[in-house]
């Protein structure tokens, strides 16, 4: 993977999802973990299992309705990721109490410690703003999504 990839590369629209249902947390994680894995090498309930060990040591519910389950695993080759906008709010655990609508899921090979974190870094950098947010919560279509990251990662520069 090369270290300048955006999140529009990390998430193609086979990866994206606009109005999502979701009854629980671990039904939201297990439809985004295969969504994670879909196109690549890797095993979906791998991930699951990596994101569930990830969410046993503190919930990754960051806050302002904002979710960025992560993991590190031998089950996949490249970084891979999924977004998703939730129909409606799933309770998450979330550290601020607050039921989350944006998720974003990032899985990553065990020996790109170094990417993954970046990643995570420029993730919460384009998710600390706003108005990002609520562009994401309106969007219609993936097209939608994509603009609203599109726009958010050339403020970031």
């Amino acid at each position: 993977m090369i270290q300048t990839q955006t999140l529009l590369t990390l998430l193609p629209a086979e990866r994206v999802r606009v109005g999502l249902p979701a009854a629980s947390k671990r039904e939201l994680l297990e439809t985004m973990s295969a969504l994670a894995a879909h196109g690549t090498a890797a095993d979906a309930s791998v991930i699951l299992d990596a994101v569930l060990q990830r969410e046993a040591l503190m919930s990754t519910g960051v806050g302002q309705g904002l979710a960025l389950p992560h993991a590190r695993t031998q089950s996949v080759d490249d970084t891979t990721a999924a977004l998703a906008i939730l129909e409606s709010a799933v309770d998450y655990d979330s550290l601020d109490g607050s039921p989350v609508r944006i998720v974003l899921l990032l899985a990553g090979p065990e020996r790109e410690r170094s990417v993954h974190l970046r990643l995570l870094s420029r993730i919460s950098r384009v998710m600390a703003d706003a108005g990002t947010r609520q562009r994401l919560l309106d969007a219609e279509s993936v097209r939608d999504v994509h603009r609203a990251l599109a726009d958010a990662e050339a403020a970031l520069g």
